[in-house]
């Protein structure tokens, strides 16, 4: 009731002051503890969660009384065990969530040293819950936590979520809830933030150590973070022209990138090897941005590995060629014997993979390797078209083994995605690409279209409609382009 009346009014203040109103309180409530000396848990936490709640009220600035009402409480916790009750463990959420409530800030939270000797006494789920309410007051205030020592401490009381307590294994727990509780430590990591390039890798090494005590069963959720966070700190450090620190400082983009080669390595162990490869490629780019040949060169080579290695389902082979030949199109810093070999492998894989359509659409994206914009020393029309010709190739193979296995050709989509990639390369100015080549995959098109073998597919009719219209546009925009586009005939389709 006192804190409501104090809460009420400031003008009241004053008078609690002048009374002493905490000491009068805390010793009274001393008191009548010491008095009972089989008072239940519950009793003694309600009582200093409501001295808590007043001292906030009417003490804001003294954190010290903050304290002393969390260590007066251990006291009396002391040689008590874990808060097996379920009214007393409530009791000791609200009494840790009314700092989080009063200042907004964990920052403050962080600063009672008694805070965290408190959370000791509760059971692992309602310490998760504890810890689930501290993530939540960070990310609805914004904080940015900016030391080591913070983070440390932050991560000291957060521990039933990042790491599994007294041999409790996560096996009981409910898979939603995990993901759950893991998501919200991700959210976390990306509230770490340092101006000074030293000091966040400080804390990027902090986070590492305590992420990689957390069990394999988390790493898929709080790996990528770090690695994005460290990923940020070495774009910051690629912005400035010459190192501020000098040539010895112990923060450079190859020391990150080192580090997070280490990092990623732990996810190979799960194993969860697309993940992996995903976050080699991303280090790849950075690497590449930073001038690091051989350091891009590396990641490459363990998302290499991974893919030969681990990676066997088919759906998951072609979503990582593809990610791989994004990427390494995207790569100008390989000189051509390294350039070579990555591109031969690329394209190898693409052949081998198991359906003859994934095989024709990742060959034919690998064109994409061998003619890059703004590059002219990595413009190779010769290669391109080679690319198309056995993407062709293939799409012709899988029309014959539909044929063989079911009585008709399947859909001709194939060849109509690949020439979509001759106008693009014709456009681009590859003169391998003629206006020949251009006009016999068209009639070959058509042809195929017509056959009484073929499957009627709606999608591919429109897609070829589509692709005849536009050329059709280019044709009537004159100048360069139409000019290009002039002496190409074929006859209209109807949608």
């Amino acid at each position: 009731r006192l804190s409501h009346y104090a809460a009420s009014s400031a003008e009241v203040l004053p008078e609690f002051l002048q009374v002493e109103a905490f000491a009068k309180l805390s010793n009274a409530i001393g008191r009548v503890i010491e008095a009972q000396p089989d008072m239940p848990t519950v009793g003694v936490v309600t009582l200093y969660s409501s001295l808590l709640t007043f001292t906030l009220h009417v003490h804001p600035d003294r954190l010290d009384y903050a304290d002393q009402v969390l260590g007066a409480c251990v006291k009396k916790l002391t040689g008590k065990g874990k808060i097996e009750d379920s009214k007393a463990t409530k009791q000791v959420v609200a009494l840790l969530s009314a700092p989080l409530e009063k200042y907004n800030d964990i920052m403050t939270a962080l600063k009672l040293s008694n805070y965290p000797r408190v959370l000791e006494y509760l059971d692992v789920p309602t310490n998760k819950v504890m810890a689930t309410v501290i993530i939540q007051s960070i990310m609805k205030n914004g904080t940015r936590i900016s030391t080591s020592d913070k983070v440390e401490a932050l991560f000291e009381l957060i521990k039933g979520l990042i790491k599994d307590c007294d041999g409790t294994s996560n096996d009981k727990l409910d898979e939603d809830d995990f993901k759950e509780e893991q998501n919200s430590v991700a959210r976390l990591i990306q509230m770490f933030y340092n101006d000074d390039p030293e000091e966040m890798l400080k804390i990027i090494e902090t986070v590492r150590k305590h992420i990689l005590a957390g069990g394999p069963k988390r790493l898929p959720f709080t790996v990528p973070p770090l690695v994005f966070c460290s990923l940020k700190l070495v774009r910051r450090l690629q912005g400035q022209e010459e190192n501020p620190f000098g040539d010895d400082a112990s923060t450079t983009p190859k020391k990150i990138f080192q580090l997070l080669n280490q990092i990623i390595e732990t996810l190979s162990g799960i194993p969860v090897p697309e993940l992996a490869l995903q976050l080699y490629l991303q280090c790849a780019e950075a690497a590449n941005d930073c001038d690091l040949e051989p350091v891009a060169y590396e990641f490459f080579t363990q998302a290499y590995i991974l893919y030969e290695e681990e990676i066997s389902d088919s759906r998951a082979q072609i979503t990582a060629i593809h990610l791989i030949i994004g990427t390494l199109q995207r790569m100008h810093i390989f000189g051509v014997e390294n350039r070579d070999t990555l591109t031969h492998k690329a394209t190898g894989y693409s052949a081998k993979l198991l359906k003859k359509p994934d095989q024709c659409r990742a060959v034919y994206a690998c064109s994409h390797l061998f003619w890059v914009e703004d590059h002219d020393n990595m413009k190779d029309g010769e290669r391109v078209l080679l690319c198309l010709k056995r993407a062709l190739r293939i799409a012709n193979a899988a029309q014959q083994m539909a044929n063989a296995a079911r009585g008709g050709t399947g859909s001709v989509m194939l060849f109509i995605e690949i020439l979509n990639k001759y106008l693009y390369f014709f456009e681009k100015g590859n003169p391998q690409i003629t206006v020949a080549s251009i006009q016999s995959l068209i009639e070959l098109i058509m042809n195929e279209m017509q056959s009484d073998t073929t499957t009627s597919d709606p999608a591919a009719e429109a897609f070829l409609a589509s692709t005849m219209r536009y050329i059709q546009f280019q044709k009537q925009k004159g100048g360069a382009v139409g000019e290009k586009y002039e002496s190409l005939k074929y006859e209209p389709v109807k949608a």
